[in-house]
């Protein structure tokens, strides 16, 4: 059997109709209907809403939440582990509760807290780069207060956050393909989030974190771990941290990783896989079909 890193998807990854699929499986049945007691709205009728609610932060975050710890643990009955779990961003809390870190409706009260707060961030921005020299965009970034790197995704794609006008300017003096501002209303994995995160802490402070059966490479420091505190602080500090996601990809091979499974919808981490280390196998589980034809 392979060693496999299990990867979940962040915000970005949803699509109008993910999940929809998975209705049709009583204990999917079950835990839709146990997150509309915790969230007080459907998760089947947003994703399915034809004007793409699902997009919105406030519903994007559980309901991505949901629909992939539905597929982690309809994979794990069918008698799939993984060897190692890392989730990008939001995918970070679905990586938790596969761990056993957290119960599913610990977890969803947190991410709904989280998706609030986010949502609620109007005073910055975050933008995309494609194709760019890594030294010059170090170098512009060191430069310029008020912007830095959110997501390290892999060596030839970054995202980075902050104030309007130090986003722009580093859009503007760094030579790149693509440079494309993000659909976001804030300035996520930024020092601009630290009220949210602050209050967040005072969120998380009471949640029991266990030790994860299985061990989980956060976003903000990309080492394997399974200590319930270290992964909670790891957590309190992903707000405001950057997602270091190229080097979570490069530590899977050391750790003896050879498959990486993406459990959500799309394929955005197993494309940024593909790109930095391509001797690992790659999958994707993202609806029901995928779950039953998976062979591990």
């Amino acid at each position: 059997m392979a060693n496999a890193a299990w990867v979940f998807p962040g915000q970005g990854s949803q699509v109008v109709g993910m999940g929809a699929d998975l209705a049709t499986v009583p204990f999917a049945q079950e835990r839709f209907a146990e997150a509309e007691a915790v969230l007080g709205w459907s998760v089947l009728d947003v994703v399915q809403a034809a004007d793409d609610k699902v997009s919105n932060t406030l519903y994007t975050q559980p309901c991505l939440y949901v629909v992939e710890t539905i597929l982690s643990d309809l994979l794990k009955a069918k008698g799939h582990l993984p060897t190692v779990l890392a989730g990008h961003s939001l995918g970070e809390y679905v990586a938790l509760y596969t761990a056993g870190v957290f119960g599913f409706g610990a977890g969803l009260t947190l991410v709904q807290r989280r998706s609030e707060l986010m949502a609620q961030a109007s005073d910055g921005m975050m933008a995309a780069l494609l194709g760019f020299d890594a030294d010059e965009l170090t170098a512009k970034l060191a430069a310029t207060p008020g912007v830095v790197l959110a997501n390290d995704n892999n060596p030839g794609q970054v995202v980075i956050s902050g104030t309007p006008a130090a986003v722009t300017a580093v859009m503007a003096d760094v030579k790149a393909k693509r440079a494309v501002k993000l659909n976001v209303s804030g300035a996520f994995h930024s020092p601009l989030m630290a009220e949210a995160a602050a209050t967040f802490e005072q969120v998380l402070e009471p949640i029991a974190f266990a030790t994860a059966q299985v061990p989980v490479l956060s976003n903000v420091d990309p080492t394997p771990a399974t200590d319930g505190s270290a992964l909670k602080q790891r957590l309190v500090q992903q707000m405001t941290g950057s997602v270091r996601w190229r080097e979570i990809t490069l530590a899977l091979p050391g750790l003896g990783i050879d498959t990486v499974v993406e459990v959500g919808p799309g394929n955005v981490l197993t494309g940024l896989t593909k790109r930095t280390c391509r001797q690992l196998t790659l999958a994707n589980v993202g609806n029901l079909e995928q779950v039953e034809g998976f062979v591990g």
